[in-house]
């Protein structure tokens, strides 16, 4: 009974068009199953040359017949096994994206890939088949090749694209598919393909892009990403002549006001936030972007923080970075953690206080953890999530910010995730010169616990140096920091137990 609650809980944030297209494709699944239809692999196709300045680099490495994709290596000594799942699910769509291409002898693994094709699996599904076809693409026009094999394996690919786009998902799923059919309606000078990515793209930009700029998925890590996509479709259209300059015109304007959230989010040391679902070295650097944008010519609107729910303070020697915001887009909450009232503190452009990061997508015990509330520098109460994540990308109720109230220097805002429980818990951050004065408050006395996660080279006695807790008992223990994906660290962390109200000072 109580996983269908939660289940209902979770559908009832869902959009009518999404549940109608996840029961349409499971049906369609299962008849086309029945009458053992197959899509087609090679498509009569005409490309055209294409130009581009120079992007941004990827973390993903192929070099000595060995792939390096996530922080985990794989060699295939007879043949590559495209749908290899020893990983996960995410190194084998990262196989699949080809993001690794480097060298013109790269261009093997192209053909392999199509060789194999009716029998590879994930790598087939649109997500994938959007990533690919951008970063072929990119390749074969870097190299100036003409390969009628690929072009027409290509082609197929965004047909079948087109008939499996992510309306399940919403989110920046259906914008990489947007962003990819942009691309190959120009590589084949394809109308059909031309007028869906336009239809998607201004349909979801106009709805994923915040008032501030931010992405209202409302990771810093896929922010960079969204905007990676936006600069790149800058490049193809203002490098190509095809079509008229309206689309161009409305993705500069969307990518001004995402530079700016950029750097309103972004650390004076270059670094991101790892806020929700975030990681360092899988998204272009922020100030990789700036350089990009700079060099597409693509101007900077800077907007103060507000609708992503983000605040920034900025002192002297420190940097801090809060959450009172809702937990992201209510039908596309799946890089959502439960961490309302979060926050992340640098000192003299060091980390100090971190979110305790994310090196995982399977649905595990470290990915339960990962998304959890007490993972996070914020309150949990009764031992319990302020939103219920569950199933590694599902939330069912969430907390909703109920009151904030901002002056200088001082932020306090009151949330209901836990009116289960019948408590309210309430945040307030005094910012002076040389501390901050962190209040939690509840509406009646109940077991609690507040916890900060200290970066890993933050050491015990610089935490008891800094760190001066009032009337609470706390402990310092050990916990792994994802430093990024598959890659973990030992650091500290506080663990104050308190009843009704907690007051904690960090001096600087």
């Amino acid at each position: 009974m109580k996983k269908f609650i939660l289940l209902v809980n979770t559908v009832k944030y869902l959009k009518i068009r999404q549940i109608f297209f996840r029961l349409y494709y499971s049906a369609r699944a299962k008849i086309r199953n029945i009458f053992g239809f197959k899509y087609i692999f090679s498509k009569e196709s005409k490309s055209t040359t294409l130009k581009f300045i120079k992007s941004c680099a990827s973390y993903s490495v192929f070099r000595d017949n060995e792939f390096n994709l996530l922080n985990l290596s794989k060699r295939f000594d007879d043949k590559i096994d495209w749908n290899y799942k020893d990983y996960g699910k995410l190194w084998t769509y990262n196989l699949a994206y080809f993001e690794y291409l480097r060298e013109k002898s790269d261009l093997n693994l192209i053909y392999d890939f199509i060789d194999h094709i009716s029998n590879i699996k994930e790598g087939l599904e649109p997500f994938p088949i959007s990533l690919r076809g951008i970063n072929w693409i990119k390749f074969l026009t870097a190299y100036a090749i003409e390969d009628k094999k690929i072009d027409d394996s290509l082609y197929a690919q965004y047909y079948i694209l087109l008939n499996n786009l992510e309306y399940h998902l919403f989110g920046n799923h259906l914008l990489e598919n947007g962003f990819s059919l942009l691309f190959g309606a120009y590589y084949f000078k394809d109308e059909k393909l031309y007028a869906k990515a336009t239809v998607i793209l201004k349909t979801e930009l106009d709805e994923q892009i915040l008032e501030d700029g931010g992405h209202f998925e409302l990771s810093p890590m896929y922010h960079q990403i969204m905007l990676f996509r936006v600069l790149d479709c800058i490049n193809l259209l203002q490098n190509n002549s095809w079509k008229n300059s309206e689309l161009l015109t409305y993705l500069k304007k969307k990518a001004s006001i995402m530079l700016g959230w950029l750097q309103n989010i972004t650390y004076k040391n270059g670094n991101i936030p790892l806020l929700n679902d975030s990681a360092n070295h899988i998204a272009p650097t922020s100030n990789e972007l700036f350089d990009y944008a700079n060099n597409l010519n693509v101007s900077m609107v800077n907007k103060k923080l507000g609708k992503s729910g983000y605040r920034k303070v900025l002192k002297d020697r420190y940097e801090c970075i809060l959450d009172v915001g809702y937990i992201g887009a209510s039908y596309i909450p799946g890089h959502a953690h439960s961490d309302t009232f979060n926050f992340e503190l640098n000192i003299d452009k060091k980390s100090f206080i971190v979110d305790s990061g994310l090196s995982t997508y399977e649905i595990n015990e470290r990915r339960f953890y990962e998304r959890s509330t007490k993972a996070h520098n914020t309150v949990e109460v009764l031992k319990k999530d302020s939103s219920e994540v569950w199933g590694g990308f599902r939330v069912g109720n969430r907390a909703v910010v109920t009151e904030i109230i901002e002056k200088q220097n001082y932020i306090r805002a009151t949330h209901d995730g836990y009116k289960k429980d019948y408590v309210l818990h309430t945040r307030s951050w005094k910012f002076e010169t040389n501390k901050i004065i962190i209040v939690d408050e509840l509406n009646k006395e109940i077991d609690a616990t507040v916890r900060f996660h200290f970066h890993p080279d933050i050491k015990e006695e610089e935490i008891l140096k800094r760190v001066s807790i009032e009337n609470s008992t706390f402990k310092i223990k050990n916990y792994m920091y994802a430093c990024e994906f598959n890659k973990l660290a030992t650091a500290k962390y506080i663990e104050i137990n308190f009843n009704k109200n907690c007051r904690v000072k960090i001096s600087i």
